[in-house]
């Protein structure tokens, strides 16, 4: 059946509300020719993110995590879709029009290094938000202002910080600087971006808490973005996890760590060390592989070709029987190796498509009974998908089975797109093969 959207009814504390959010980025081709790779960084994300909560956006690097909170900021365009904060919806608007809402929405960025003006007091940059917003109107004033956010931010006294430079402080002194510059504009919203993945692990427990508190004290509302869920653990709320510009796996983030429902999120669970001797021989799902290109991401669910408990319509496609093939051939005999190599041919020369793979070989017949044969006991889940095997002249093609890119469902109280779960189409998703014909749409 095909996936519908959740209803929402409208709600007083819902501070943002993202609705098939899409950013694409360009690449390739130049800027005059046109043409080029598309990157899909962010690809149709719907969440709403509460007032006084913290929402989490988990995931690997190139999930589009960071990507999805600079969209938000107005920092990186969005290619369709909405983003409502109060009356306005801010993919629309242009920088004349989103500069005003800036002290409002604010980031945190990852590297303190990177986001401090070096030329510039620490006076200085935290306090040009108040001046370029008018929050302050003379040096004095801003000072003043600047001061008691470095106090409230644990730089005390402020005096002494204030006419330092960033290269003067320790790396936790610095992120210390750098959050109390983005709430000395008191905002509605913080993205804080991997906020402690640059400092060293014994200060990082500080800035958390340290954040935290400042949520406390001046009703803040994060957006938490970061890779390590061991972290996001202990200060999530409500949480997200992403793959290639997606959302499989969103709600109440103790559900998420208690009971996890999507594969990816339980390998990234499984990828956290535990000190517990008594777990050390669970049993790990981690996936295979790493993260695929954005700009071709797989057809179907896009973490099937990494998921260990991919099955038959998650979308199987030709470049996915490849993998296996060449995988199988690193774990065989020489003798093994050399007949099947014979037999299958070079496979840079087979025609790979998404629902089909064509293998010119010289005994079409004996490839075909090999196919049959040997997929089962391939590497990956890919034979299940395989749908036809014919000869063709003296070629042997391959064929793949409807493969439906997953739509969200409602699973344990969170929303999470995974067939596993029941085959959901995603509208206007990715897929491999013809639909069939009693498919509801």
């Amino acid at each position: 059946m095909t996936a519908q959207p959740t209803p929402r009814e409208p709600s007083g504390d819902v501070l943002l509300d993202v609705r098939d959010l899409h950013t694409h980025f360009n690449v390739g081709g130049g800027v005059l020719s046109g043409g080029g790779d598309v990157v899909r960084a962010v690809d149709g994300v719907t969440f709403d993110v509460r007032r006084g909560e913290i929402f989490g956006l988990v995931g690997e690097s190139g999930s589009g995590k960071t990507t999805l909170g600079r969209t938000i900021l107005g920092l990186a365009p969005a290619t369709s879709g909405s983003i409502r904060y109060g009356d306005h919806d801010l993919a629309t608007l242009d920088e004349k029009r989103f500069r005003p809402l800036r002290r409002r929405l604010s980031m945190i960025f990852q590297d303190p290094n990177a986001s401090l003006n070096p030329a510039m007091t620490i006076a200085q940059g935290v306090g040009h938000p108040l001046r370029i917003h008018g929050i302050t109107s003379d040096r004095a004033a801003t000072r003043a202002k600047v001061a008691e956010m470095l106090e409230r931010c644990g730089l005390a006294p402020a005096e002494r910080f204030l006419d330092q430079y960033p290269e003067d402080l320790s790396g936790g002194q610095k992120q210390r600087v750098v959050i109390a510059r983005a709430l000395v504009t008191e905002p509605d919203l913080v993205v804080a971006d991997e906020p402690v993945a640059a400092l060293d692990m014994s200060i990082r427990a500080k800035v958390l808490e340290l954040m935290m508190d400042l949520k406390d004290e001046l009703g803040l509302t994060y957006l938490y973005i970061t890779h390590d869920l061991s972290s996001g653990k202990f200060v999530c709320d409500r949480m997200a996890i992403m793959y290639l510009g997606q959302m499989v796996e969103w709600g109440d983030a103790e559900g998420i760590y208690d009971d996890p429902q999507h594969p990816y999120t339980r390998a990234l669970l499984d990828a956290i060390p535990l000190p517990d001797p008594s777990r050390k021989g669970r049993d790990r799902q981690l996936p295979r592989g790493e993260i695929p290109d954005a700009v071709e991401p797989p057809a179907g669910c896009r973490f099937h070709p990494r998921c260990p408990a991919a099955f038959e319509p998650c979308g199987w496609e030709g470049r996915d029987l490849v993998d296996a093939i060449e995988e199988r051939w690193t774990s065989v005999g020489e003798d093994v190796f050399e007949r099947e190599l014979a037999l299958v041919g070079d496979l840079q020369k087979a025609a790979v498509g998404r629902d089909e793979i064509r293998f010119p070989a010289a005994d079409a017949g004996a490839l075909r009974s090999w196919l049959e044969d040997v997929g089962p006991q391939l590497p990956a889940a890919v034979a299940s998908g395989i749908d036809t095997v014919e000869e063709d002249g003296s070629d042997v093609v391959v064929r793949f089975r409807w493969g439906p890119e997953p739509g969200q469902q409602d699973v344990a109280g969170r929303r999470v797109a995974c067939h596993l779960h029941g085959v959901v189409v995603r509208p206007d998703g990715d897929h491999v093969g013809t639909p069939p014909a009693d498919r509801v749409s």
